[in-house]
């Protein structure tokens, strides 16, 4: 049985890192993979942080083409209802999270190091847990998310498939209109979410536009889930999320935008996209241990 990348699921960490890397023109293999097993040392382990690894579908394909699933894909600009999901696919995406920013801060740059040899930096993004984790809207994120002992099955690849072990990986970064948003009346604010704002509790009478609306999709009696792990982030110029879900069927995240962006053909957006928007846009394959130490010196 393959074993998924533990920092997928693990919990209770309040600091969180994003860093997305382009590889450098020449990069070998056997440079990559080096630079790769250098993330195991300790001098960007220590303190307990977990580290996240993603592969963009080029170089995944590149580097262990038995494990790539068939359905791995760069991400596509979504656009419609005069908005756009940009993308800006990248080649390598690293995850760390732990538990203060001081050591988060230490970690990321370790990784930027180890990294250098082969790739640049081309974007970061630190992220954080806020308040009882909600959205820097005031509203919950993540309350559709599977329960814990069923995220597994929903991110993650089932064992017999190519990519067993691994997980489809979507990574955005969503600036958020707050001025906006926070002018608008609760009611108001509570109908384009879907969900009350001090409790989560679903809206029995919300309207098709709101978020929940369009993003909780069902098929043939089952709902499409995926599993998040975004955070928000931000200083007083610029408030936003930066958002992060795992899924073993990387459809069901098209799906989801499509409905989001007004494109699935009902003609309908997710009025939440008229206060927030998304300026990058990647996907990524995260396997599992095994093919990664596959591909790693000593591996």
């Amino acid at each position: 049985m393959a074993v998924p990348q533990p920092g997928i699921f693990a919990q209770g960490t309040r600091s969180h890192y994003h860093l997305e890397f382009d590889l450098r023109p020449g990069a070998d293999d056997a440079g990559i993979c080096e630079a790769l097993g250098r993330l195991r040392e300790p001098s960007v382990t220590a303190g307990g942080t977990n580290i996240v690894v993603g592969f963009g579908p080029d170089l995944w394909r590149r580097l262990r083409p038995d494990d790539a699933p068939g359905n791995l894909a760069p991400f596509e600009t979504i656009e419609g209802n005069g908005r756009i999901a940009p993308a800006t696919q990248h080649d390598i995406w690293v995850w760390s999270h732990g538990m203060s920013e001081d050591l988060e801060l230490d970690v990321a740059r370790a990784v930027v190091a180890s990294l250098a040899p082969v790739a640049t930096l081309a974007q970061e993004q630190a992220g954080f847990v806020y308040r009882d984790s909600r959205d820097l809207t005031g509203f919950i994120d993540g309350t559709e998310n599977p329960p814990v002992e069923e995220a597994h099955n929903v991110a993650i690849i089932a064992d017999g498939q190519p990519g067993a072990g691994g997980a489809h990986v979507i990574t955005m970064r969503w600036v958020h209109d707050l001025a906006a948003f926070e002018a608008r009346p609760v009611a108001e604010q509570e109908a384009a979410v879907g969900r009350t704002k001090t409790d989560s509790v679903e809206l029995d009478d919300r309207p098709p536009t709101a978020h929940i609306s369009r993003v909780v999709i069902e098929e043939d009696g089952h709902e499409l889930e995926i599993y998040r792990r975004s955070v928000p982030y931000g200083r007083v110029g610029e408030l936003g999320l930066y958002f992060v879900a795992f899924s073993a069927d990387p459809s069901r995240f098209t799906k989801m935008l499509r409905n989001m962006f007004g494109t699935s053909g009902d003609g309908l957006h997710d009025h939440l996209t008229d206060f927030t928007a998304p300026v990058s846009g990647s996907s990524y394959f995260a396997p599992s241990l095994d093919a990664l130490e596959g591909i790693l010196p000593g591996g």
